[in-house]
């Protein structure tokens, strides 16, 4: 069985090249950024908009020409996306509904559950199918119900006071009879799922019946978003039903004997990691790339940084979130992003938007990084393209 021993510089390299992140773009406009939540299976969702939701900022940094309409087209006009959870709240190829199905089943079977909820839902089922989209406050359906909103069902069943609106319609969603329609700012509008979604995607049957093959299946496709992962108890796997370190290890072993996977040990790192078969020349090739000069700025939930303990093994940075942290317990600021710069992850910004200008709140370079003319020439092409992204401008300034 083949295994590789590499650097830590030639992981680093594979995984940005993986990631379309190092050197030249190999993603391109709306069909790149397509291509790229192919590739990875899903991109995380959060409403948030400071400078970009986070989809949106996955995509800037790795597609060139991305426009934030482009991801708007994809998901409410063309429809080779929908939003459904998988990694957290998340955006996913249409391709992949049949591999939801059991989600469906038991977000449906669970529902049983709630009194009342049958009825809302045939009631709003008909009120929309004669008047299209809606959301909870275009729904005359009144009143409140006891309900849990949650897909992963924590075993509340009683559920809570909940707007009786919202709630059958978020059951709907879960079970796949709607689909968000499209979204104005936070709020969610939805429609038919059958109107939007092929009949032959939509009437297919779960390609993977079998729940241990199924768990197989989001483990590989974990592996391939992130590009190389190891065999632990990961925030990585976040979503991913019945994992627990005896499926994990029995599907790591599975995989690994049928040759889906191949195993990879980074020197001065214990843990071995895994990749898919199918990088298997990816990896072959980091160790000669040539250096890259790109600097990006990359999402609070980029698919890359989905393990952040890794991230700190590879890359020797350590990174956290901190916009739920209360402000004077904050390290950096509210939105700040991690800054790319050739195979390295050398500091943090906190870009911000002020009466039509994007400005440098926050600028944290790593230890030993030093602030030359090429850096801040770098960073300032950077700030050029990401306030065109966000429709603002930007005066250049010396870092």
């Amino acid at each position: 069985m083949k295994e590789y021993w590499i650097t830590v510089n030639t992981a680093r390299k594979y995984l940005l090249i993986k990631q379309g992140l190092y050197g030249a773009h190999v993603f391109d406009r709306k069909q790149g950024a397509l291509d790229y939540v192919v590739q990875a299976g899903c991109i995380q969702f959060d409403p948030v908009d400071s400078v970009g939701k986070n989809a949106e900022l996955t995509l800037q940094s790795r597609v060139k020409g991305f426009r934030k309409k482009d991801l708007n087209n994809l998901l409410y006009k063309d429809r080779a996306l929908f939003d459904y959870l998988d990694k957290e709240l998340a955006i996913i190829p249409t391709k992949d509904w049949p591999y939801f199905h059991r989600y469906r089943d038991l977000c449906r079977e669970n529902g049983k559950r709630f009194a009342g909820l049958k009825e809302l839902e045939a009631e709003a089922l008909a009120y929309i199918d004669r008047n299209g989209n809606v959301s909870s406050s275009t729904l005359p359906i009144e009143g409140t119900i006891k309900w849990h909103s949650s897909i992963h069902w924590s075993g509340n069943w009683s559920g809570e006071d909940t707007k009786a609106a919202r709630s059958v319609l978020e059951q709907l969603y879960t079970t796949g009879e709607l689909i968000i329609h499209h979204k104005e700012g936070t709020r969610k509008y939805y429609d038919l799922a059958d109107k939007y979604i092929p009949r032959e995607i939509l009437e297919a049957e779960d390609p993977l019946p079998d729940d241990f093959e199924h768990l197989k299946w989001r483990i590989k496709r974990r592996i391939g978003a992130v590009g190389m992962l190891w065999n632990k108890n990961t925030t990585a796997f976040l979503g991913v039903w019945g994992l627990n370190n005896e499926t994990r290890n029995r599907a790591f072993e599975e995989l690994l004997a049928d040759e889906e996977i191949i195993k990879v040990h980074v020197d001065g790192i214990k843990s071995e990691f895994y990749i898919l078969k199918s990088d298997e020349g990816l990896l072959t090739s980091a160790e000669t790339a040539p250096a890259s000069n790109r600097l990006e700025f990359l999402a609070p939930l980029d698919p890359m940084l989905w393990d952040r303990k890794l991230i700190e093994k590879i890359f020797d940075f350590r990174y956290t979130w901190e916009i739920y942290t209360p402000r004077e317990k904050r390290q950096y600021g509210y939105y700040v992003l991690p800054i790319l710069y050739g195979d390295k992850l050398i500091g943090r910004i906190e870009p911000v938007i002020q009466d039509n200008e994007l400005i440098v709140k926050g600028l944290w370079l790593e230890e030993g990084v030093r602030r030359t003319k090429k850096l801040s020439n770098a960073l300032n092409r950077r700030l050029k393209g990401f306030a065109r992204f966000n429709g603002v401008q930007y005066k250049e300034q010396k870092f």
